[in-house]
């Protein structure tokens, strides 16, 4: 192209459309997950409770910040996204396996794996689409 015109691949501009609603859906869904068991019961638990109320709010909040970040912001948006998710992560093993401020939870917990397998895909799809952001950045 001429005129100083830059041009992107359309192929990256895909990518980078796609990670972005995979990792929104991701993020709502952690969010979901959350609210759901917070609903049933996880609620009256002490710190945990207002937790996964926490988890809620930061998950939804991050989707749309996600889905409506100018491209300059985006991988940072991303990472931020993906810091989240791994938080979860982290903190789900660590009230599965030594317990959580008191807490201690199974994997047969109602949706234990569930909520593991949507954390692990949401850390993966984030990085990966603040990798991407960050490549498309500095061009």
């Amino acid at each position: 192209m001429t005129g100083g015109t830059a041009t992107r691949p359309p192929r990256a501009g895909a990518a980078t459309g796609v990670l972005r609603v995979a990792g929104a859906v991701l993020l709502v869904a952690i969010a979901g997950i959350h609210v759901y068991l917070w609903q049933q019961g996880y609620s009256g638990i002490e710190v945990i409770g207002p937790a996964f109320l926490l988890q809620a709010v930061l998950g939804a909040g991050g989707a749309l910040l996600l889905l409506v970040a100018p491209p300059r912001l985006l991988s940072w948006v991303a990472l931020l996204g993906a810091l989240f998710a791994a938080g979860s992560l982290a903190a789900l093993l660590l009230s599965t396996t030594v317990g959580l401020f008191g807490f201690v939870e199974t994997t047969t917990a109602t949706l234990w794996w569930e909520t593991f397998w949507v954390e692990v895909a949401a850390v993966v799809v984030l990085v990966a689409l603040a990798v991407l952001g960050r490549g498309r950045a500095a061009r």
